[in-house]
């Protein structure tokens, strides 16, 4: 990750309490921003929508830019442990790979509104605090590093060394063309069918067995 993660100072001195309440303003946050984007909402409507008065919002974040911060690390951080917790490491690299990739597509489906909540309002942040959180999605790539470092090892994936970060940063557009394209997408196919074209091509030239 290129950068450490941001910390924001708060007037509060209890940690879990902090935790607490930011995880209010995060979730009133993520609601506001889907539906009226990042610059028109107010840090008094999401005191509002937080529960408590504006005032109150300021003892836990000093703006609006790190009400979007902790959004988007959320975000990233449910996104990375919901992969985890589907992937199972006890197979072979191609096995796992499978797994992951329908993972990461459902993953995608799931959270298809919060996905493209950071896409397209993470351009707002300052630029050391976008340096972490597009490292966080790097984080996530580097989940298919591992698997497909794994099937290099075990032998059920053929792909060249210099290859495998290009590899996993494709599959990572595959699970977010579906967040992109789904409104296209699906007068084609399910998300199942969706999923298991783009496995089959993903494993076309780079599989060696079942």
């Amino acid at each position: 990750m290129s950068d450490k993660r941001k910390a924001i100072p708060s007037l509060v001195k209890d940690p879990k309490l902090i935790e607490r309440r930011r995880e209010q303003i995060i979730e009133a946050a993520v609601h506001l921003f889907i539906n009226k984007g990042f610059h028109k909402t107010t840090t008094r409507e999401i005191a509002r929508a937080s529960g408590f008065s504006i005032g109150t919002l300021y003892e836990y974040i000093e703006s609006k830019e790190d009400v979007l911060y902790l959004v988007c690390d959320a975000i990233h951080a449910e996104m990375e442990t919901r992969l985890r917790e589907a992937i199972n490491f006890n197979g072979t690299g191609l096995k796992t790979l499978k797994i992951a990739l329908k993972s990461l597509i459902r993953v995608m489906d799931q959270m298809s509104d919060r996905v493209l909540l950071i896409y397209q309002e993470a351009k707002s942040l300052p630029k050391e605090t976008l340096r972490y959180v597009l490292g966080r999605e790097e984080a996530i790539s580097h989940i298919f590093v591992e698997i497909l470092e794994k099937g290099i090892a075990d032998g059920s994936l053929h792909i060249d060394e210099k290859n495998v970060k290009l590899m996993a940063d494709n599959i990572m557009v595959l699970g977010e063309m579906w967040v992109f394209r789904r409104w296209a997408l699906k007068k084609h196919y399910t998300i199942e069918e969706y999923t298991e074209k783009q496995i089959a091509l993903l494993l076309r030239d780079i599989s060696v067995s079942d």
